[in-house]
């Protein structure tokens, strides 16, 4: 058996581009400056739409934040699409770090705290989602630090360009999904005669990509209900 040993198929967005064109039915010289613009505002779109299918595991990341005695607002990077798991993190005599995980408010749930300048252990967080996105701790940090803020977060998928041979900001497993995607958007303006088939073909390559997008770890639910409706 012969094999490449190699992992590197990359294509370009001007390769996929000319790619998905051709399952829409549109021949390569037949393609003009207008089909190019079109299909950079189709592959950005696309991935617009994407960032709300959150968590994309490929662009998680881990931030780091030194907390301020007294601060309860700290701005969060504008990319950012949703936040996961946060906790904040002191180091013990030895310099070993403790870490404790807090707990998401709703804006209601915030504005609703009596004292949200209250110093103390911090419990709980709001993300304010602006377009300068920040987040609220409650308690706010004491002096008993110094306290570091740990989150990991989802960040938007980046940009695509056709210049200078960009590649699209994807994992191998998601490329079939962008092809078919981009040529079913495609079509709706150069083929519409193959919108449906590219539309079913591009929904499963999505499913089979996002299917595999996953954390395989086991699931545990503990529901709290004791306590409701006791007289």
């Amino acid at each position: 058996m012969t094999l490449s040993g190699t992992t590197n198929f990359n294509p370009s967005n001007g390769e996929f581009i000319l790619y998905s064109f051709g399952l829409a039915g549109i021949r390569r010289s037949a393609i003009t400056q207008e089909h190019l613009q079109d299909a950079r505002m189709a592959m950005n779109l696309m991935l617009a739409e994407w960032n709300n299918d959150t968590p994309n595991l490929w662009k998680v990341d881990l931030v780091e934040v030194p907390l301020i005695e007294g601060q309860a607002q700290y701005a969060v990077d504008p990319s950012t699409v949703m936040i996961l798991d946060i906790y904040w993190r002191i180091f013990d005599g030895a310099g070993n770090p403790i870490d404790t995980v807090i707990w998401p408010l709703s804006r209601t749930e915030y504005a609703s705290l009596p004292n949200k300048e209250q110093q103390g252990r911090v419990t709980s967080f709001w993300f304010d989602r602006l377009l300068s996105p920040s987040i609220y701790l409650w308690q706010v940090p004491d002096g008993n630090g110094p306290y570091l803020l740990r989150y990991y977060r989802v960040s938007q998928i980046f940009d695509a360009n056709m210049q200078g041979g960009e590649n699209v900001d994807l994992p191998n497993r998601w490329f079939g999904a962008f092809a078919w995607g981009l040529a079913a958007r495609l079509a709706h303006s150069y083929a519409p005669a193959q919108v449906g088939r590219l539309e079913a073909k591009a929904q499963q390559a999505l499913e089979n990509a996002q299917e595999q997008d996953t954390e395989n770890v086991p699931l545990f639910l503990a529901p709290a209900t004791g306590g409701f409706y006791q007289r």
